[in-house]
C-alpha cells in the first residue's frame, strides 16, 4: 500500500519532466523525406494495413517548420545535401532523424563519389533502421524506440548533465577498446609507444 492508494480520485502524481515526454513523444509529426524506393514503404505504413495513425503520426507535413521529426529513406546524392540540411534547420525545436533503410544509413550499394555515404554526415540520426528495403514492421518498431527514448528524455540542467555522462563513457570505451585492440597487435615484451623497453629480469 503506498501513499497513491490514499489521495483522493483525479490526483496524479508525476514529475514534469514525464508529462513533457509523454506530450511530445504522442504529439511527432514527421517531414517526409522520400528520395528513392524506401519511400514507397513509408507510404505503405502509412496505409489502412499498418495504420500510421496509431501513434498520432498521420499528418505527414512537408513543411518543417510544422514537423519535429524527419524521415529520410533513401539515398542521399551530393545535389541533395544542401536541400536536406536546409530543411532539418528549418524544423522546430526538439527535433530528431531517422534514417530509413541501408541507403541513408550508410550510403548501402552505392559506394561512389555521387552518394553521400550515410546521411548522418549531413544530420545527426537518432534511429538507424536497416534493411533494402526496410518492411513496414521495422519502421513502426523504430518509430516506437524513438517514442521511448523521447519520453525519458531528460530536461534543462539534467539533459546537458545526460549528455555530458553519455559521452566521457562513450570516450572511456573508445578508449578501452584501442588499448585492447593495441594490445593484441602488439608482440609479447615489446613497449609502447614512448615508453622504454622491458628490462630483463635480474639486471
Amino acid at each position: 500500500m503506498g501513499i497513491e492508494e490514499h489521495l483522493p480520485g483525479g490526483l496524479l502524481l508525476t514529475t514534469v519532466e514525464k508529462a513533457a515526454g509523454y506530450i511530445r513523444a504522442h504529439s511527432v509529426w514527421t517531414a517526409t523525406f522520400g528520395l528513392a524506393c524506401c519511400a514507397i514503404e513509408l507510404m505503405a505504413t502509412g496505409g489502412p494495413r499498418h495504420d500510421l495513425a496509431r501513434f498520432g503520426m498521420e499528418k505527414l507535413s512537408n513543411t518543417p517548420r510544422q514537423a519535429d521529426l524527419m524521415l529520410v529513406s533513401g539515398r542521399v546524392s551530393q545535389k541533395m545535401a544542401p536541400v536536406l540540411r536546409q530543411v532539418y534547420d528549418q524544423m522546430s525545436e526538439p527535433k530528431w532523424v531517422i534514417a530509413m533503410g541501408v541507403c541513408a544509413s550508410s550510403g548501402g550499394m552505392f559506394n561512389n563519389y555521387a552518394i553521400v555515404q550515410g546521411v548522418d554526415h549531413i544530420v545527426p540520426v537518432d534511429i538507424y533502421l536497416p534493411g533494402c528495403p526496410p518492411r513496414p514492421e521495422m519502421l513502426l518498431d523504430s518509430i516506437v524506440k524513438l517514442h521511448d527514448r523521447i519520453q525519458n528524455m531528460k530536461l534543462g540542467l539534467d539533459r546537458e548533465r545526460e549528455v555530458t555522462e553519455l559521452e566521457e563513457a562513450r570516450l572511456e570505451t573508445s578508449v578501452l577498446g584501442s588499448r585492447r585492440l593495441e594490445s593484441r597487435r602488439r608482440p609479447a615484451g615489446s613497449a609502447r609507444i614512448g615508453e622504454s623497453p622491458p628490462r630483463p629480469p635480474g639486471r
